[in-house]
C-alpha cells in the first residue's frame, strides 16, 4: 500500500485510488468480488444469508481500503485490520447460525464479538462514507428498542427488549443487516451496476452523448436539451445522480455555457435532468428493486409503469430549458456534423442491444438478476460490433469500475437495515403512519405535503436510497390506505357502500347512521371515514377495496415517497447534484441549486398525479390521456414561471396560463380540464404568430 496516492474527498467520503502492486491487489479483490456475484446469481450455491453476509464483508472491506482515516502508514494498517475484523465477523455470523439456533437463540462470547464489530463496522463506515447522520439514526435505533424506549412516554414508548435480543435480530432478522434490504444489495442493485459499468466501458456513455447531440444539438437552446437527453439514457445505466451529473456534465454545461445559457441555470438544468435519471427505467437507481420487495409487485411491473411519468419528468426540464432559450433570445448552435446515422455507426451496438436484450428478457419473465447477467455478456459481445471492443483488460476493467461504485450504496444498504429493522420491530412505522394520517385529516395532498417536508429533512442527511427506505417504512401505509380510502368514499357518494361496510362505520359513528341510508355528499364522506380510527379503517378497507385497486394505491404510496426521496438532489441547503454540476459550471453552489430546485419542479408535480389519476393503473387510454394533459399542464406552469413561451408573456396573459395549467392537472373533472388545455393550446397559437414578428438571432 506504499505507493497509494494522496487522500482525497469524494461523495461524503474519503477515497484513495491505488497504483502499481497494490493496485494490481485491490483490482483483483475487487473483479473477485463482482465474480462471486455474478456466479451466485446463475448458481446459489450458498444460502441467502451467508450470500449478504460475503456481501457486507467484501464491501465494508473495500470501504476501510478506499475512505481510510487518514494517509498515515499506521492509521491505514489499521484500517486494514478493521477491515478483515468486519469481515472475519460477517462471515462467522454466517456460519454461526445454526449453532445460535441449536442452543436456544443464546450468544456465546464470540457471538457477541462479532456482532459488536459488524455494527461498529455499519457505524464507521457509514459516517466515513455519509456523515453523522446515519451512524446516528443507527446508535439511536438500537438503544431505542434495548433501552431508552421503555423510559419515554406518549405514543413511542416501547416497552424493551433484552440487548441479546437485540443484538440476534440485528443479525438475522428479516429486515436486519443480512435481511431484505442487503438481499436487495447483493443481487439487483450490485449487477445491474455492474452492468452499467460494463455498457460506459463499452462506449455507450459516449453514445449517448453523440445520439443527444444528433437529436436535439442544432435547435434553439440545443445544448440543454442535448443535456436532458443524455442525462435520461445516461440514467438507464447510471444509479446515481451525482455520477450521472460529473459524467455527462463535464461535455453537456460547456456547451451550454457557449450557447449562451448562464452558468448556474446549465448547471440546474444538468443537475435534474441527471436526478431524473434515477426515475428513468429499467434500472432506477436502487429504488426499483427497493420497492418491488417492499410492495411484492414484480420488478417488471414497476418498471413498466415507471416510463411514462419519467418521460413527463424528462419533457418538463426539457420545456424550462426551451423557455429560457427563448426568453434570452439565444441562437440555434452551429452543427457539428453529427448526424443519428454517425452517432449509431460508432457506437449504437454497445447500447441498443444490451438494453434492448435486458428488457426483452424481463417481459419474457426472466429474473432481473438473471437477465442482468445476461445483459453483461451481451455488453461484451455486441462491443465487438464497434469501434471500442472490449478485451480482457476492458472486461477487467468494468469489473473493478462496478465494484468501487457499489462500495457506498452496499455498505449503505446492509447498514440502514439497523434502522429497518428497529422501525418494524417496534412498531415506530405504524405510529408515524398514524400521525401522518391525523395531521393530514385524511386529505391525501396535505400528506403528500408533510411526506415531501420529512423527505426534504431526511435527505439533508441520507442518500436518496437511504431516504426512500426510511420514509417508505414510516409513511407508505398511512398514504397507500387514504388512497383506498377514496373508493370507499366515492362507494358512499353513490350510496352503494354494502351492509357490512355500513356497519363497521356505524361501530365507529353511531351518529352517521341516518346518513348511511342513502348517498352522501362528498364532503361529509370524506370527514366520516378519515376520521375512523385504524383498527376500523383497515378493516373496512379490506371489506371494501378490491384486490387491484388496493394494490395499486400501495404502488402509488411507493412510487410517491420515492420520486420525493429525490429532491435532497437538487434542494437546498444539501443538492449533491446540484453543487457537482456547479463546480464543473463554475457557478455559486446555493444559486445553482436554487435553478436546479426550480427547473425540478415535475419531482412534486408528478406525485400528486399518482395519487389522484390512473396514470400508474389505468388501462394505456387513461395512462396517455392523464400524460397528455399533464404535458400541456406542466409546459404552461413553466411558461408562467418564466414569463414566456414563444415569445414573452404580459401579466395578465401569463396568469391565465398558469390558471389553465393548473386546470389540466386538476383531475376532478374533465371538463375543466378539456378548457385549460384548450386555453394553453390558444395561448400557443397566439404566441407563436407574436414571435414570428421578432427578428430572431442566427448561429
Amino acid at each position: 500500500m506504499a505507493d497509494a496516492t494522496p487522500v482525497d474527498r469524494e461523495e461524503g467520503g474519503l477515497t484513495r485510488e491505488y497504483t502499481g502492486f497494490a493496485g494490481v491487489l485491490l483490482g483483483v479483490l475487487c473483479a473477485g468480488i463482482a465474480l462471486v456475484h455474478l456466479y451466485v446469481a446463475l448458481d446459489p450455491f450458498i444460502s441467502e444469508l451467508q450470500r449478504n453476509a460475503f456481501h457486507y464483508a467484501g464491501f465494508g472491506f473495500l470501504a476501510c481500503l478506499l475512505y481510510p482515516l487518514a494517509s498515515n502508514p499506521a492509521v491505514r494498517a489499521l484500517d486494514i485490520l478493521f477491515g478483515v475484523l468486519i469481515a472475519a465477523s460477517a462471515i462467522y455470523l454466517s456460519l454461526a447460525e445454526n449453532a445460535i439456533y441449536d442452543r436456544g437463540v443464546k450468544l456465546i462470547t464470540l457471538d457477541w464479538i462479532a456482532i459488536g464489530i459488524c455494527v461498529a463496522g455499519a457505524v464507521e463506515l457509514t459516517r466515513r462514507l455519509t456523515g453523522m447522520i446515519i451512524p446516528t439514526l443507527i446508535v439511536l435505533a438500537l438503544t431505542y428498542v434495548g433501552w431508552w424506549g421503555s423510559l419515554i412516554g406518549g405514543v413511542f414508548a416501547f416497552p424493551g427488549l433484552s440487548w441479546e435480543t437485540v443484538a440476534f435480530r440485528s443479525i438475522y432478522g428479516d429486515d436486519a443487516m443480512f435481511g431484505t434490504i442487503a438481499r436487495i444489495s447483493s443481487t439487483y442493485v450490485f449487477l445491474f451496476i455492474i452492468f452499467g459499468a460494463f455498457l460506459l466501458r463499452s462506449g455507450a456513455g459516449e453514445f449517448v452523448i453523440d445520439l443527444a447531440r444528433a437529436v436535439a444539438g442544432k435547435l434553439v437552446g440545443g445544448p440543454g436539451i442535448v443535456a436532458v437527453i443524455a442525462s435520461g439514457l445516461t440514467g438507464t445505466i447510471s444509479g446515481s445522480a451525482v455520477a450521472n451529473t460529473a459524467s455527462t456534465g463535464v461535455i453537456t454545461i460547456p456547451l451550454m455555457k457557449k450557447a449562451g445559457f448562464k452558468p448556474k441555470f446549465a448547471g440546474g438544468v444538468e443537475a435534474a435532468s441527471s436526478t431524473g435519471g434515477q426515475l428513468m427505467p429499467p434500472i432506477m437507481g436502487a429504488g426499483a428493486f427497493v420497492m418491488a420487495s417492499f410492495t411484492q409487485i414484480s420488478y417488471e411491473t414497476i418498471v413498466a409503469v415507471a416510463a411514462l411519468p419519467a418521460l413527463l419528468y424528462f419533457l418538463s426540464v426539457a420545456f424550462f430549458v426551451r423557455i429560457e432559450a427563448k426568453r434570452m433570445n439565444l441562437a440555434p448552435m452551429p452543427s457539428d456534423g453529427q448526424t443519428l446515422g454517425s452517432a449509431f455507426r460508432k457506437g449504437g451496438a454497445s447500447f441498443v442491444i444490451p438494453i434492448t436484450l435486458l428488457i426483452g428478457m424481463l417481459v419474457a419473465g426472466f429474473t432481473p438478476t438473471y437477465a442482468a447477467v445476461f445483459g453483461i455478456v451481451a455488453v461484451i459481445a455486441s462491443s465487438w460490433l464497434t469501434q471500442n471492443p472490449m478485451g480482457p483488460k476492458a472486461v477487467w476493467e468494468a469489473l473493478v469500475l462496478g465494484t468501487k461504485n457499489m462500495v457506498l450504496t452496499a455498505v449503505l444498504l446492509c447498514a440502514v437495515g439497523l434502522v429497518v429493522n428497529v422501525i418494524t420491530t417496534a412498531g415506530v412505522g405504524n405510529t408515524f403512519s398514524l400521525m401522518i394520517a391525523s395531521w393530514s385529516g385524511g386529505n391525501i395532498l396535505i400528506a403528500i405535503f408533510l411526506i415531501a417536508l420529512a423527505s426534504l429533512v431526511l435527505g439533508m442527511g441520507l442518500p436518496v436510497t437511504a431516504a426512500y427506505i426510511v420514509l417508505a417504512t414510516l409513511s407508505a401505509p398511512a398514504l397507500a390506505g387514504m388512497i383506498s380510502d377514496r373508493f370507499v368514499i366515492d362507494a358512499l357518494v353513490a350510496g352503494t357502500l354494502a351492509d357490512p361496510a355500513k356497519a363497521i362505520l356505524m361501530i365507529g359513528v353511531p351518529e352517521a347512521m341516518m346518513a348511511l341510508a342513502g348517498p352522501m355528499d362528498p364532503a361529509a364522506a370524506s370527514a366520516l371515514v378519515g376520521g375512523l380510527p385504524l383498527e376500523l379503517a383497515a378493516p373496512l378497507r379490506d371489506l371494501v377495496v378490491p384486490q387491484d385497486v388496493a394494490v395499486t394505491a400501495i404502488l402509488s404510496a411507493h412510487m410517491i415517497i420515492f420520486w420525493l426521496s429525490q429532491d435532497s438532489n437538487v434542494t437546498p441547503p444539501v443538492a449533491l447534484a446540484a453543487f457537482t454540476a456547479a463546480a464543473i459550471a463554475r457557478a455559486p453552489a446555493m444559486a445553482t441549486g436554487v435553478a436546479s430546485w426550480k427547473l425540478a419542479k415535475g419531482l412534486y408535480i408528478v406525485p400528486v398525479l399518482f395519487a389522484y389519476t390512473p396514470l400508474l393503473s389505468g388501462d394505456w387510454g387513461a395512462m396517455l390521456t392523464v400524460f397528455a394533459f399533464a404535458v400541456l399542464g406542466i409546459y404552461a406552469l413553466a411558461a408562467a414561471l418564466q414569463g414566456c413561451m414563444e415569445a414573452p408573456l404580459g401579466v395578465v396573459w401569463r396568469a391565465a396560463v398558469a390558471v389553465a395549467g393548473v386546470a389540466c392537472l386538476w383531475p376532478s373533472d374533465i371538463r375543466v380540464q378539456l378548457v385549460g388545455a384548450a386555453v394553453v393550446i390558444v395561448s400557443l397559437i397566439i404566441n407563436l404568430r407574436v414571435a414570428k414578428s421578432v427578428p430572431q438571432p442566427t448561429p
